[in-house]
């Protein structure tokens, strides 16, 4: 199978671009995606080669993107709308949850909202409190939500192709620290792929605890995973669910059978987040091959500002201290 390398950057607007050719009902939607060539120039080239009609550009008004896009979704098209950054997405809450969310199911199928937002969670650099934090866990708990968090350019472009294609309104979450091109080059395939949900991608094998980590808690844990081998003999199994719901569950379960401990790496807040979620189940379903306590990496439950930013999110020294409280107790 022939590969080359690309950056997380490029990745996602190849996979835009591939659908948009593929599929004349795939449209953009956002402010700035046109002519502003979006957020960190992730659509640049689209509005020139699809036009004005497919990449459009919107007031700055999150609530009536999304609105929008829920009727277009409706009525045939397949709309990629742009949150520029997560914490907007408490804006479009109506819209997203009490109407794209649920017209399937409550329909009998007899309605589709097949949508895709992309969203940037834009931690370490300063940004402040409406723009730095992880709210997935929100989302997780909507029902027939698609929640995704691809960590590498293999999987934002085989996720992302997945969500246009998918009948369901998916929440597609990318991360700053993945835009610069030279840090975050990987290889796909040349061919076309697509990535399944609900699948986890153990990105290191391990056999004295596990690690499921989130976005860039993935980098964090394998540096974390590194250190600790070579200082401590520790053997850690590095799991990247890359979707939150779905989640793979059972790939995180036979992970915590093997090595009988699981730390849990997010940049959401700890109180009832995604590792609350993950912790819940794997004691639910595999207590008795605990050997401790399930461990969480999160961000504190203090609202993030520029100041203290570098104090509150997780980092490799915080996963290495958790792992080490396990393994060395």
């Amino acid at each position: 199978m022939a590969k080359k390398t690309i950056a997380y950057i490029d990745a996602i607007r190849e996979a835009l671009r591939e659908e948009m050719a593929r599929d004349p009902k795939v449209i953009i939607m956002g402010e700035d995606v046109g002519l502003g060539q979006g957020a960190f120039t992730v659509t640049k080239g689209l509005y020139q080669e699809f036009g004005k009609d497919r990449v459009i550009d919107t007031p700055i008004s999150e609530e009536s993107i999304i609105g929008a896009c829920v009727g277009l979704a409706m009525a045939g098209f397949r709309p990629v709308a742009e949150i520029m950054f997560n914490p907007f997405m408490a804006l479009v809450m109506d819209p997203l949850i009490n109407h794209a969310a649920c017209y399937r199911y409550v329909s009998g199928g007899q309605v589709k909202v097949p949508m895709v937002i992309r969203t940037l969670v834009c931690q370490g650099r300063g940004a402040g409190h409406d723009h730095a934090p992880f709210y997935a866990s929100w989302f997780m708990h909507i029902p027939c939500l698609r929640v995704i968090v691809p960590s590498t350019p293999y999987d934002a472009k085989g996720l992302l192709k997945t969500a246009i294609r998918d009948d369901y309104p998916c929440i597609f979450y990318e991360h700053i620290d993945f835009y610069p091109r030279k840090p975050n080059l990987g290889e796909i395939p040349e061919e076309e792929y697509l990535i399944p949900f609900g699948e986890a991608d153990i990105k290191r094998e391990g056999s004295d605890v596990t690690v499921v980590a989130i976005l860039t808690g993935v980098k964090a844990s394998l540096s974390a995973a590194e250190k600790l081998e070579k200082e401590e003999g520790i053997s850690v199994e590095v799991i990247d669910p890359r979707t939150l719901a779905p989640l793979d569950k059972q790939t995180i379960l036979n992970s915590v059978k093997k090595t009988g401990r699981l730390v849990v790496v997010e940049t959401d807040f700890k109180t009832a987040g995604v590792g609350a979620e993950i912790a819940a189940m794997v004691v639910e379903e595999a207590l008795e091959y605990l050997d401790a306590p399930v461990k969480r990496v999160a961000t504190k439950d203090i609202p993030i500002s520029f100041t203290n930013e570098k104090y509150i999110l997780p980092d490799e020294q915080a996963i290495v201290k958790a792992v080490k409280e396990l393994v060395l107790k």
